[in-house]
């Protein structure tokens, strides 16, 4: 596992939160959490959870999984071509949102195919692992997160 470098994290923060141009208050009532337990994750004193991460990240309308490198959560040595890649296309503001999942989805289905699977969060930060049977491609599920992105893009 990834050593923690909290104090980095912070300073991300604070740089990501003054370019939002957002008062230290204005992103805590954003993302939920106190503004004295986010001074702290900014100063260095705190290690936030993966759940604090991501609202945080939600709210400054940043990828999540940039966040869980810098606190340490993912393998920044493993994850981090993927992390950069989701980010780029996430930030890309020539494409809607819709635009960008299906772009995503497309993403992960190519990792799949490669020997990689994605393990949602539920808000498109993946952690990623090999994939042990990449036979399943055809395979259909509920969730519409998981839908054919060839379907999708067509």
């Amino acid at each position: 596992m990834a050593s923690l470098n909290v104090g980095n994290l912070g300073e991300y923060l604070r740089e990501q939160r003054r370019s939002a141009q957002l008062s230290l208050r204005q992103l805590a009532d954003a993302a939920g959490v106190s503004n004295p337990y986010l001074s702290q994750i900014e100063r260095g004193l705190r290690k936030p959870s993966a759940e604090v991460l991501q609202q945080v990240a939600k709210a400054l309308r940043i990828s999540a999984e940039t966040l869980y490198v810098r606190a340490g959560i993912l393998d920044a040595e493993r994850d981090l071509d993927e992390v950069e890649t989701r980010a780029v296309i996430l930030a890309d503001p020539t494409l809607n949102e819709r635009q960008k999942q299906v772009l995503l989805q497309i993403y992960e289905s190519f990792r799949k195919e490669n020997g990689f699977a994605g393990v949602s969060d539920g808000d498109g930060a993946e952690e990623t692992r090999p994939h042990e049977d990449t036979t399943v491609r055809g395979t259909r599920t509920a969730d519409a997160s998981e839908a054919d992105p060839q379907q999708a893009a067509g």
